[in-house]
């Protein structure tokens, strides 16, 4: 968090590309070391307004009926909020005892953050006061790969629960862009068409119109598509 000319404090966060804040913090899985512990794994930090609050159980619900899909993505999930240790703890044992939709009784076994001094969620722009408090996190999504680079960055007012199919939409398509060197179109979902990368000279246009073939289509020399079925 910066102070300009010392007026309002302004938060700060990273931006896409960036490598992630390095953070030390205490955890419901025990104390973390981040990126340092995570390296090698993609990981999505997201925080929430508050234990105990509707919107939040269900989304902690949702994720942790997850766990195992982010698992196979090589995904380490990782809460946060600036209620203490204790708070979370509490929290995440009301929640196993819950059941919601087709969710019964979830365990959560990914950490949650006890950030009360706030040092996490101000390094990540997580605290935004317009919102009515100071002293509170947004739903922040921060989707971070296996490089220690931020991907992603979604936002959500408390009101609105995230979409969490699209949350790992976002995953499965940014792992996939970067193995396969494609693109994803609008709506894309897994096993829809990619877009292929665009020609960089005047003959490599000419070639992606006249050669066409049963796997790749083009609606014109800068919009190739590769068919993936």
């Amino acid at each position: 968090m910066e102070n300009i000319n010392n007026t309002q404090p302004v938060n700060t966060l990273p931006l896409i590309g960036d490598k992630a804040p390095a953070f030390k913090a205490n955890t419901t899985q025990g104390p973390i070391n981040f990126p340092e512990d995570f390296k090698g794994k993609w990981v999505i930090l997201f925080s929430h307004p508050a234990d105990f609050t509707p919107v939040c159980t269900t989304e902690f619900m949702t994720f942790a009926s997850m766990q195992e899909e982010f698992d196979a993505l090589n995904v380490q999930l990782i809460g946060l909020s600036v209620d203490s240790i204790h708070s979370h703890i509490a929290w995440l044992r009301r929640i196993q005892e819950l059941e919601w939709k087709n969710i019964k009784k979830p365990e959560v076994k990914f950490p949650l953050i006890d950030d009360v001094s706030m040092e996490v969620s101000h390094k990540y722009g997580m605290i935004h006061p317009s919102t009515g408090s100071t002293t509170s996190a947004v739903r922040a999504v921060f989707i971070i790969d296996d490089k220690g680079v931020v991907r992603t960055i979604l936002y959500y007012p408390a009101s609105t629960g995230r979409n969490f199919d699209e949350i790992k939409r976002i995953v499965v398509a940014l792992q996939k862009a970067d193995k396969e060197t494609i693109a994803t179109p609008a709506d894309w979902r897994p096993g829809d068409d990619v877009i292929m990368p665009a020609p960089g000279t005047c003959g490599a246009a000419k070639d992606a119109i006249q050669n066409q073939s049963d796997d790749k289509y083009c609606l014109d020399w800068f919009l190739c598509f590769r068919k993936e079925k």
